[in-house]
């Protein structure tokens, strides 16, 4: 059996790996040597490549040429209807670094003093929210199907991430009372998870509140998923749209029109924040004309966990007006959309917080003397608190602006953490209510 296997030594496995050779080839197909010839990203899937040379052929034979072609046919898709007006392309992290890192001493301190400063007038009222609610007890107790997956960090993040819901009088706990119904002005009828992965937080969510409709939005197919429990409720009606965020046109979603429901999202990374924002407005807001931002009368209230900061796009991002009124440029905003990365630089143990004072003076005079070593030297110089808080504070003046642009169109908007970041160092939470959401 052994010849009949790819030769490539897999270490943590401590054996060859188990796929079939090349004819050609002592090695798979995973494993061979590429040849010099040009790579380029598969145009409908760009998670792979393929040779320039042999494009054409594999277009016809692609594993996702047949999702692609269904997908185009949803009435729900529209290529690129939630990704803004910019016609930029992405900046990856090491163009972002290289960025940086080609600035003077002297600029990246003062970009340091503008963060500081803007965070300071910006972001003075992020409030501690940690909310468990008691209708979320079964989990938190663990009274739960065993076959349910159970740990503990995440059930606390679901359940707080439902309790501020509650809290903010979005959700009404359905303990000791009927199931809510379609007529009860108070009830959410439909929730919609962006990023819902395996949907676990909805899977609490139907477990723990009267929900009667359950949409999971996620591009990626996962195993082990909850859909399998929620099918089993009688009273639930589940929907799986598999596509991603940025081309999501929700009003056309048959289904769900005509129908009040809650947005969530746990840990959504980067853009995708930016993203589902845009999706869940009836109308493509204008984003240079923040001031007449159309709200959708069916939405009721959003709740967002955002993460991977270091991911977010300026063409994507929601606020770009504020940003450019705060006296931030586009590549301003992209070298702190790389510094939110050091956030998780420092040790969360003793639960580290941003107390407003970077003492950038001191930490100036301590490296003064590295004008000649240039900013790369400057970085690595910086103590690992220093580095997270700067990290945190770039993160909640993203997240900050998001919170304004929701407010400025019609909502009623918060930032909070809304779990301790020993927790997760990922724990901000914008939670948003339709105005007549009370």
């Amino acid at each position: 059996m052994e010849e009949h296997r790819c030769k490539f030594w897999l270490p943590k496995k401590n054996r060859s790996c188990a796929n079939t050779p090349l004819s050609d080839s002592p090695f798979c197909g995973n494993h061979t040597q590429r040849c010099n010839g040009q790579w380029i990203p598969c145009p409908i899937d760009s998670s792979h490549s393929v040779l320039k040379e042999n494009l054409e052929g594999h277009i016809k034979r692609c594993p996702l040429l047949k999702q692609t072609q269904s997908l185009s046919l949803q009435p729900f898709y529209q290529k690129g209807i939630n990704a803004g007006k910019e016609d930029d392309d992405d900046i990856t992290s090491e163009m972002k670094r290289n960025a940086v890192y080609s600035m003077t001493v002297s600029e990246f301190y003062k970009l340091i003093k503008k963060i500081e400063s803007i965070h300071a007038s910006l972001c003075n009222d992020i409030l501690e929210s940690f909310k468990l609610p008691e209708a979320c007890n079964m989990w938190i107790k663990r009274e739960i199907d065993s076959k349910l997956p159970f740990q503990e960090k995440h059930v606390k993040q679901q359940a707080a991430i439902l309790g501020n819901l509650e809290d903010f009088g979005v959700l009404k706990s359905t303990l000791g009372n009927k199931v809510c119904d379609d007529d009860n002005a108070n009830c959410v009828p439909a929730v919609v998870e962006f990023g819902a992965g395996r949907g676990y937080l909805t899977q609490m969510l139907a477990d723990c509140y009267g929900i009667k409709r359950v949409f999971l939005v996620e591009r990626k197919s996962y195993k082990l998923k909850a859909d399998r429990s929620l099918r089993q409720k009688e009273s639930l009606i589940l929907e799986r749209l598999r596509i991603d965020i940025e081309d999501l046109n929700l009003n056309a979603v048959e289904s769900l029109q005509g129908v009040p429901y809650l947005a969530i999202g746990k840990h959504l990374c980067g853009p995708a924040t930016d993203l589902t924002l845009r999706c869940c407005f009836s109308k493509q807001s204008s984003e240079h004309n923040m001031g007449h931002c159309s709200d959708n009368d069916f939405l009721r209230g959003l709740a967002i966990a955002t993460c991977c900061h270091h991911l977010c796009q300026w063409k994507h991002y929601i606020n770009k007006n504020l940003i450019a009124d705060l006296g931030i440029t586009k590549e301003e905003f992209h070298a702190i959309t790389w510094f939110t990365s050091w956030a998780v630089d420092a040790d969360h143990g003793s639960d580290l917080s941003i107390d407003g004072r970077f003492h950038l003076q001191s930490m100036e005079e301590e490296q003064c003397g590295g004008d000649a070593d240039g900013v790369e030297d400057a970085v690595r110089n910086m103590k690992a608190v220093q580095r997270a808080i700067l990290g945190f504070m770039c993160k909640q003046i993203i997240d900050m602006g998001r919170m304004i642009w929701a407010k400025e169109c019609g909502l009623d908007a918060k930032l909070v953490k809304y779990v301790p970041s020993v927790v997760s160092p990922e724990n901000h939470l914008l939670i948003a209510r339709h105005a007549n959401c009370l």
